[in-house]
């Protein structure tokens, strides 16, 4: 589907801001607030818009971040390894990558601690050969 610009400003709306009334967003829009109900009904049902999240104030952030670099045994894929990750809270995101690295696994926890458990549970899943961890000093900047 492709996306005309009200579609634009009212994602753009969102991200600012997911929780922005309906009167704000159409407002934003230009629309009947009836109008960008439907639109945002249709942007999700058509997979465009998946999830609405919550971005945190800076000192209710995870005082830990990192990446885990996973790599796979012979014979094993994505399919047989990332449903284990799914269940483990403190994974934000997992990336499948081409070239050596399988995948690449997103971490936010409170301690180096939490953050050494979660990486011996990324190693122990059957079919990860090797979980490097990374650890972020600093996100310069992120989008949505």
């Amino acid at each position: 589907m492709a996306l005309d610009e009200k579609d634009r400003i009212l994602i753009a709306a969102l991200r600012r801001n997911a929780r922005e009334s309906l009167v704000g967003l159409a407002r934003s829009v230009g629309l009947s607030r009836s109008a960008t109900q439907e639109r945002m009904r249709r942007l999700e049902r058509e997979g465009i818009i998946k999830a609405y999240t919550v971005e945190l104030a800076s000192e209710h952030d995870p005082s830990v971040r990192a990446m885990i670099a996973v790599t796979f045994e012979p014979g094993f894929r994505c399919k047989q390894v990332v449903p284990r990750l799914a269940g483990i809270p403190e994974i934000v995101a997992c990336h499948s990558l081409t070239g050596s690295i399988d995948l690449m696994v997103s971490v936010a926890c409170e301690s180096n601690a939490s953050l050494n458990r979660i990486r011996d549970v990324v190693a122990s899943v059957p079919g990860v050969a090797t979980a490097t961890t990374h650890i972020v000093l600093a996100t310069e900047w992120a989008r949505g």
